[in-house]
């Protein structure tokens, strides 16, 4: 539920929220933290932070966001890009824009334009097949068995078209598969190209929050957070790997019923994607404004 702050938060308020936010971030981050403890990896969770290289200290890092300020004194005072007006302290919005003005123009721009765009449901993850594809047993990128095995898994790829609008997806393809992807996603096309039925689109609705910084609110941070750690868990179910030692079921997108599975989910990401990207578009104006 969104909490609808006043233009200045009381220290009573601000201090139940941020400690709110902590508890929260701690039950997201808790698995990551016992396993980092006894030095074991996780081939579905650990993508989460360190493809998106923000640490459980970070995340639990509580921001009131852009336009929003403290009774002072608050912690945030020594933080950067922050200011104290009388007994008030708030983002210094005028020295964020200074330093990060460009990315947040970058993404204003970016989450517009995926916004206006239909979702594109045909897709069924094969991005993660065109990242092994006919590839050596031993030589896929994470530490799982294919589910169908080499063979199996490349059979797949050649029976579908395959049409992947996402460059930081793209650019894992082996070689082989590049030319089997009827799109030629780049860095620069990105604003072009984004659509809100990409589950990696929807993962990076987290990203571009961090970018953001403490423009956006603690709990848009986590909303972010959560909804890429559960497009993250269908990115991998309907992977070639077999994810059952993790307790997951395999959605097999070789199957009428696997793609019937796979869309319904996508569909559902696709609008929790755009409910948050509205946010964040709202954030950025507010900046910029």
């Amino acid at each position: 539920m969104t909490v609808t702050a006043p233009a200045v938060l009381d220290a009573a308020t601000w201090t139940s929220l941020a400690a709110a936010h902590a508890e929260r971030a701690d039950a997201f981050t808790a698995d990551r933290r016992e396993r980092r403890s006894r030095h074991q990896t996780h081939a579905i969770e650990d993508f989460l932070f360190e493809y998106y290289p923000v640490s459980p200290a970070a995340l639990r890092r509580w921001h009131p966001g852009v336009s929003v300020g403290l009774e002072a004194p608050a912690p945030h005072e020594g933080r950067r890009w922050y200011r104290v007006v009388g007994d008030t302290v708030g983002l210094d919005v005028a020295a964020f824009v200074t330093d990060r003005g460009d990315t947040v123009r970058f993404v204003h721009g970016l989450l517009g334009a995926t916004l206006g765009r239909p979702a594109f449901t045909g897709c069924f993850g094969l991005h993660e097949w065109a990242m092994v594809y006919r590839e050596g047993a031993d030589e896929h990128r994470h530490p799982l068995p294919l589910r169908l095995g080499p063979d199996g898994t490349d059979a797949v790829v050649e029976s579908h078209r395959i049409r992947c609008s996402h460059f930081d997806a793209y650019r894992f393809f082996t070689p082989q598969a590049v030319d089997r992807n009827t799109l030629r996603p780049t860095r620069e096309s990105m604003t072009a190209m984004e659509q809100p039925g990409c589950l990696h689109a929807g993962m990076d609705v987290y990203k571009w929050a961090t970018k953001l910084g403490p423009a956006v609110p603690g709990e848009l941070l986590l909303d972010c957070f959560e909804l890429a750690r559960d497009i993250r868990t269908l990115d991998m179910q309907a992977s070639p790997y077999d994810v059952t030692t993790y307790g997951l079921d395999p959605v097999a997108i070789e199957t009428p019923e696997g793609k019937a599975e796979y869309v319904a989910r996508q569909r559902g990401f696709a609008e929790r994607g755009n409910l948050l990207r509205s946010r964040l578009v709202d954030v950025c104006e507010a900046v910029l404004a």
